[in-house]
């Protein structure tokens, strides 16, 4: 295999070409090698407005969903190796009010840890919840006593917040207090913040506050949404799973094998026309963030990569070309490892 830095330089020009071009604001493109060589470039602006911003290798970015898979995942891998929970047990068991007023007929109450984090379940994908009340807690047990209407199966943000009150219930703390990597947070970034939308609901530009309507709601921290991190926080996290030191073989072999169609826990596996490009082996896993983050790791190269950018800066109504970029991008830092 190729030097990270040479892996990244040549990687790096989809990136260059449009931020050059202005589909998107800024990006970062990292890669770490099993031995924790890692590599970074970046460049644009870290924000347009109100004031312009020149993007740095210590700002910090709001992850989206990829706090599924750096968060939730982890810390619901971590009960389960404890013995607190089995990944089988439905989310009632830690959830006892969960529709408690249909305790006999709601599906919800069916649900298992493992369906809900390979989204093998009947929610719906996302629902507006911030717009059903402004206290936390209120809005936690709107999610809680929601008859969900059912549906097909699909990627769900309501699996992943109801996985988050499972974690709060059954460790007694809020997500804010969850063991996490250096340089990766929920809340108010430590050092300058890479800004997102200008909100219409919240009338501003948002940096460092989460975009996520709904993790905001509910207090800024979720199980879809609410994570904060530098290039170097999600490469650092990365390293933990390439080299097998975040969690057992066994739960790792889970997060690398396809459960439900391609879905791993809380990953995504390789697929024809994934974000990840065509040039990676197929023991590859990856995730996306809605602001433009995303995060792959091939198992087989010993090599991950992780490409952050504010594409919904200042606005998500518009085309960036952020699905042909991943790919592109994926595919470049494949065949530049050689």
């Amino acid at each position: 295999m190729h030097e990270p830095e040479d892996i990244v330089e040549r990687a790096f020009a989809p990136a260059a070409r449009a931020v050059d071009s202005g589909a998107i604001p800024c990006a970062a493109l990292g890669v770490v090698t099993r031995e924790g060589k890692r590599a970074v470039r970046f460049a644009g602006a870290a924000a347009r407005e109100p004031e312009h911003e020149a993007l740095t290798r210590e700002h910090w970015f709001d992850l989206a969903s990829l706090t599924k898979v750096i968060a939730t995942t982890p810390a619901v891998i971590r009960l389960a190796e404890q013995g607190t929970i089995d990944l089988d047990a439905t989310l009632a068991s830690a959830i006892p009010d969960l529709r408690q007023y249909d305790t006999a007929g709601a599906p919800e109450r069916r649900l298992t840890f493992r369906q809900c984090l390979t989204h093998a379940t009947h929610l719906p994908g996302v629902e507006p919840i911030y717009t059903y009340g402004s206290d936390p807690d209120t809005l936690r047990a709107f999610v809680l006593q929601r008859a969900w209407k059912p549906g097909p199966s699909v990627y769900s943000d309501i699996n992943f917040i109801l996985l988050g009150i499972a974690i709060e219930r059954l460790t007694g703390g809020r997500l804010n207090d969850l063991p996490l990597g250096e340089s990766l947070r929920y809340g108010q970034p430590p050092g300058p913040a890479v800004a997102t939308e200008q909100c219409t609901w919240r009338r501003r530009v948002l940096k460092g506050e989460v975009h996520d309507e709904n993790a905001f709601a509910l207090g800024g921290a979720s199980g879809h949404a609410g994570l904060f991190g530098t290039v170097d926080g999600v490469l650092g996290f990365a390293s933990t799973l390439l080299d097998g030191s975040a969690c057992s073989p066994a739960m790792l072999e889970a997060m690398r094998t396809p459960v439900f169609n391609d879905r791993t826990l809380g990953w995504q596996s390789r697929y024809a026309g994934w974000h990840g490009g065509e040039a990676c082996s197929v023991d590859t896993i990856g995730h996306t963030g809605f602001t433009g983050t995303g995060l792959w790791i091939d198992f087989e190269s010993g090599l991950a990569w992780t490409l952050l950018t504010n594409r919904v800066h200042p606005t998500r109504h518009r085309e960036t070309g952020i699905a042909a970029l991943r790919v592109e991008t994926g595919n470049a830092v494949s065949d530049a490892a050689g």
